[in-house]
C-alpha cells in the first residue's frame, strides 16, 4: 500500500488515522509530482492524498478513510452499523458543507501561508467572516456539552475530518475563547501522538 500526500489538512486525517490505526504502508511525500501525468493517471484532481492498494486506487480523504478502516477492521468508520454510520456521515457532511468552510479562511491565512511560504496573513479579509465562524462554533460547542467526541461516544472519523483545519486553531487565530467545549475536544485529540505529530519520515518520489 503506498498513500501520496503533502503537509496540507486533508492528507493530515489521513496520516493520522493511518498512524493511528497502524496501517502498513508506504508514505509518499508527493512534492512538485503532483502535476505529473503519472501522478494524474491515479489522481485526475493533481492533488493528495491518494491510496494505492494493489488495483485499488483511491483519492479524496473520507473515502481514503474509511477504506483504511475498513482495512483494518476498526469502528473509527463503522462498516457495519447502518445507524452509527449515518451519524458519522451527518458529521461528515457538516464539515464539507459548513465547518470546513467557516474555518477554511483561518487555516488558509494563518497556516497554509505559512506552511508554503506564500506572504503573510491577511487578518484584515477575516474580520467578516468571524461571525460565521463564532456561529457554526456554537453548534459544535453545544454538541460536544457532555461529549468527549463528535460521534457515536468514542473516537470516529468524524472527529479527524472535523479537526483537521481546526487544530491548530491558536496559531490561526480562530475565535474559540468562548467555546470551552470545542478546545477541550481539540485539546483532548492533540494528546493523541498519531494526530499530534501524523507527518511521517517523507519518501519523496513520483508516482
Amino acid at each position: 500500500m503506498k498513500i501520496y500526500w503533502i503537509r496540507a489538512q486533508a492528507p493530515r486525517r489521513v496520516l493520522a488515522l493511518a498512524g493511528h490505526l497502524g496501517v502498513n504502508a508506504e508514505f509518499v511525500e508527493i512534492g512538485r509530482a503532483l502535476k505529473t501525468k503519472d501522478y494524474a493517471a491515479l489522481n485526475p484532481n493533481m492533488r493528495a492524498p491518494t491510496l494505492v492498494d494493489g488495483d485499488v486506487v483511491l483519492w479524496e480523504s473520507t473515502a481514503i478513510m474509511a477504506y483504511l478502516c475498513i482495512k483494518q477492521g476498526s469502528d473509527m468508520w463503522p462498516a457495519s452499523n447502518p445507524r452509527e454510520q449515518v451519524e458519522v456521515l451527518r458529521w461528515l457532511s457538516w464539515d464539507d458543507c459548513h465547518w470546513g468552510p467557516a474555518v477554511g479562511p483561518f487555516y488558509f491565512e494563518h497556516i497554509v501561508k505559512k506552511t508554503f511560504n506564500i506572504g503573510p496573513p491577511d487578518r484584515a479579509s477575516l474580520v467578516a467572516k468571524v461571525p460565521n465562524l463564532k456561529a457554526f462554533a456554537k453548534i459544535l460547542d453545544d454538541h460536544l456539552e457532555g461529549r468527549s467526541f463528535v460521534a457515536c461516544d468514542r473516537l470516529t472519523i468524524a472527529d479527524f475530518h472535523l479537526a483537521s483545519m481546526a487544530a491548530d486553531w491558536r496559531d490561526a487565530e480562530m475565535p474559540f475563547a468562548s467555546c470551552s467545549n470545542v478546545v477541550r475536544w481539540l485539546d483532548t485529540l492533540a494528546r493523541l501522538p498519531a494526530w499530534a505529530d501524523p507527518w511521517p519520515q517523507a519518501t519523496s518520489a513520483a508516482a
